[in-house]
């Protein structure tokens, strides 16, 4: 089952999954950001449950409008637990996000992948559907 994660305990429980993407984040910047992120930019997240009602799979996505992609969802995190991969659960997340985000009127969707992360770009160009169109670029302030 995938559900929004609406209220806190919700988004408490994607916590474990989230962190193995995101392990420099506390559990306090975790539930700081999220709150942030929904207020600022529709940030909305969403989980795979098991039958055990534990979150096995969560995605972060958000609405954006640029010059280059127009309307675009962006999906900010994506992960699938370790021990829950090559399941399905990514591609139906992916499907989840496209669909929820019609509300938006987004046309397309777009994401950033960590340059070491080889077997998430082979999912994302040989299951999901991506093309590879840029680099991403992050220059730290100082």
């Amino acid at each position: 089952m995938i559900k929004v994660l609406v209220n806190e305990d919700e988004v408490l429980s994607a916590f474990p999954v989230i962190n193995q993407l995101r392990p420099h984040l506390t559990l306090d910047m975790y539930k700081k950001r999220v709150q942030e992120a929904k207020e600022a930019h529709q940030y909305e997240l969403a989980g795979v449950f098991n039958e055990k009602g534990e979150v096995v799979a969560a995605v972060g996505y958000m609405p954006k409008l640029t010059l280059y992609d127009g309307h675009s969802v962006w999906v900010c995190d994506l992960v699938v637990s370790e021990k829950e991969r090559s399941k399905g659960h990514g591609e139906r997340l992916l499907r989840f996000v496209e669909e929820r985000s019609k509300k938006w009127g987004c046309v397309n969707m777009t994401l950033s992948s960590g340059l070491q992360r080889h077997d998430a770009h082979r999912f994302y160009e040989e299951k999901a559907g991506f093309e590879r169109k840029s680099y991403t670029f992050k220059r730290e302030f100082t």
